[in-house]
């Protein structure tokens, strides 16, 4: 794969390119379900359809490391503030930041994402079909629903040769649609730390067309001091026929977010004296955000004689604004306007041996973005203001042989070309215009081998990520790019195996990454909050994932899953003359692990005890300052009522249940030893869920 980078200094415009086709919301998870051991060979590999491989296709027949979770059923009794309580249990997520809203759930999928200290990088999200990332990677989690989510799927490695601009993986996440039988449904939570959430759904069908419409609302006062949130959410998706063999799914997000506050990084010493604190400069210039998104997507298919034509479009409109801890530019004021489509036709009619897909996509992101003194949480004069634009443009085409009966080759390529623009709207401190081009070429190869009970399989895969907007921040000047910046380039090789016979299924992957330009953070004295990056020379990752489900009993049930991290540096001398060749990467422990058992009485009592350990991490490139290990264990317990013919669900969780101490996020290379964000201890919720009708 060639990489290639051309331009003139100067600051962001963004647009984030790919496309998603998770259209079909397809039947059973991997993981063995807890009503009791399944019949031998009852849900099968060939039985299991996955969609982010962009072709829909069942676990037997995919070559990658791919993970399904039944949402409804993981997030039944949690608190539903975030993706990683559906997540927690897949082998290779490391997941940071529930608490600070202001921050985003912090995601690294085989290290790719541990960098970011606000949104998720190098991660391709997907929202019922519709990409939430941005095209020059940045992704946040605030729009998405989990009260209505039905399923998720990630893709665990490299898959540039899908979407583009995604060294890391990707995770499509599929709202519900109504059957034929309505459903309305209500709930209402409460909790430790000031926490409510409400929520009414409703579902049903009319004349062939499916419907989802479901609204929330929660607040939470936040465990640290400056850590308050609010938030509201309207999810519509609507489904219908479009003729004998087309069908149009509609998709309708609305999110309202006015207060999102920012206790920010405190050092060792003041998380042991006082955990539930605030950043004193976070205090003094009131740090958080406020945003407001729509989203408006239509994804449509037509089953052809000659094969079936899938296509996308989507706009994003979006307000933002945040206050940092500092009065120079510290105000940031962004209006976001972001559309894109795609197509793509999957060949029939062809050889029985022969799969073929071909693909386009393309978006644009325009952010108009302002920066005003921070005058103690009052807006000053304004300091920067700059138009940004990202073009994204991608072809690709994806191909599958069958060698034999049990053997099966698939290869890929994709081209991609991203262009930023930048025109400089503050003249005061020069014209700080500019332009940078980065193509990519990024090839997949895979074998696979079917055996009796799943499949085994070898793949390579080259991935590039390039700097977002905002990490595309220029340290020496007032506006424009740091032009020094290159995008990461990503050599994947992986071996893996994934079976399911009976009450049990498994899988496991082996990988080794090469990474060459590994973007890595810092800050600056000047700028504390504010994060810059530089480029590592060469960095190598290894690693084992493994997951393991067993229905032990009737309504006993086992999950488990181990990962094995060993990532480091191995060129990188930064700005100063520092060498950290072999440190371990930062953010990041060598090994996490999840285990979870469940119970469900035939009475409907469900419970759950599930335990998250993650080992040492480190705060900094140096590795001088380690984190040390924990282990998170929760609670959750519900009891299926019926009452006058309806369904009503009463639920408790604890969550931290033996109050352990530990830290919810970790900034990497903070300014001042400010590395740590504590978590809470233990916190009691619970709720009560109502249904009326449905199947």
């Amino acid at each position: 794969m060639a990489l290639n980078k051309d331009g003139s200094g100067m600051n962001t415009r963004g647009i984030k390119a790919r496309s998603a086709w998770a259209l079909a919301a397809c039947a059973a998870a991997v993981s063995a379900q807890a009503d009791g051991p399944a019949a031998p060979d009852a849900v099968k590999l060939e039985d299991v359809v996955v969609t982010t491989t962009r072709s829909a296709t069942t676990l037997r027949e995919a070559p990658r490391a791919v993970s399904l979770v039944d949402a409804q059923d993981a997030l039944a009794g949690t608190q539903q503030l975030g993706l990683d309580e559906a997540l927690v249990g897949v082998p290779g997520l490391y997941m940071q930041n529930r608490y600070n809203f202001a921050q985003d759930l912090r995601i690294a999928m085989r290290g790719f994402g541990a960098r970011s200290n606000f949104g998720i990088r190098g991660i391709k999200l997907i929202v019922d079909g519709i990409p939430e990332t941005l095209p020059d990677g940045q992704a946040g989690v605030d729009s998405i629903d989990l009260g209505s989510a039905q399923r998720i799927e990630v893709l665990r490695g490299p898959a540039s040769a899908l979407y583009g601009n995604a060294a890391g993986g990707v995770i499509a996440v599929t709202s519900e649609l109504g059957s034929a039988t309505p459903l309305f449904a209500t709930r209402i939570a409460g909790g430790a730390h000031g926490y409510r959430q409400w929520q009414l759904k409703s579902l049903g069908a009319v004349e062939g067309a499916d419907y989802l419409v479901n609204v929330s609302r929660t607040q939470l006062d936040g465990y640290r001091d400056q850590a308050r949130a609010r938030g509201a959410l309207l999810n519509a998706k609507l489904g219908t026929p479009l003729g004998e063999a087309g069908r149009l799914i509609v998709a309708l997000n609305l999110t309202d977010q006015p207060q999102a506050q920012d206790p920010g990084g405190i050092s060792a010493a003041q998380a042991t004296a006082q955990p539930t604190s605030a950043h004193d400069r976070n205090l003094r210039f009131d740090a958080g955000e406020e945003l407001a998104q729509q989203r408006l997507g239509a994804l449509y298919r037509h089953q052809g004689d000659r094969g079936e034509l899938s296509l996308r479009l989507h706009t994003v409109w979006r307000d933002f604004s945040n206050r940092l801890p500092f009065e120079g530019g510290g105000m940031v004021a962004l209006r976001r306007f972001f559309i894109g489509g795609g197509a793509q036709y999957d060949f029939a009619g062809l050889p029985a041996a022969f799969g073929l897909s071909l693909g386009l996509d393309y978006d644009r992101q325009d952010d108009a973005r302002q920066r005003f003194d921070n005058l103690d949480g009052q807006r000053g004069e304004r300091v920067f203001a700059q138009d940004e634009q990202v073009d994204s443009l991608g072809a690709y085409l994806q191909g599958r042989y069958v060698l034999a009966p049990d053997w099966t080759l698939q290869a890929g390529l994709r081209y991609d070309r991203l262009a930023y623009d930048v025109r400089d709207a503050h003249l005061a401190d020069g014209d700080d215009s500019g332009r940078l081009t980065f193509t990519a070429l990024s090839p997949s190869l895979s074998l696979s081998w079917s055996l009796a009970s799943g499949l085994l399989f070898a793949s390579y895969s080259r991935a590039f990520e390039t700097p977002t907007t905002t990490e595309l921040a220029n340290p020496d000047a007032g506006g424009g790019f740091n032009s020094s910046l290159a995008p990461q380039i990503a050599d994947n090789f992986e071996i893996g195996y994934r079976a399911k016979r009976g009450p049990w299924s498994g899988e496991l992957a082996l990988f080794t990454i090469r990474l060459d330009e590994e973007l890595v953070p810092y800050e600056l004295e000047a700028s504390p909050g504010r994060t810059y990056y530089a480029n590592a020379g060469r960095s190598a990752r290894h690693g084992l994932e493994t997951a393991l489900s067993w229905a032990l009993a009737p309504g006993l049930a086992i999950h488990a899953a181990y990962t094995w991290s060993d990532f480091r540096f191995r060129r990188f001398v930064d700005a100063r003359g520092s060498d950290f060749a072999g440190r371990r990467q930062p953010g990041l422990p060598q090994h996490f692990a999840y285990f979870a058992l469940r119970f469900d009485s035939t009475r409907g009592l469900h419970a759950v005890l599930e335990a998250s350990h993650a080992g040492t991490l480190y705060a900094d490139n140096a590795n001088a300052v380690a984190v040390g290990a924990y282990t998170v264990a929760n609670l959750r317990v519900s009891q299926d009522l019926h009452v006058f013919g309806q369904a009503l669900s009463p639920y408790l969780g604890i969550n931290n249940l033996f109050d352990a101490t530990y830290f919810g996020n970790v900034r990497i290379n903070a300014f001042g030893g400010r590395y740590f964000e504590p978590a809470p201890g233990r916190s009691v919720h619970a709720g009560l869920s109502l249904r009326f009708g449905g199947p």
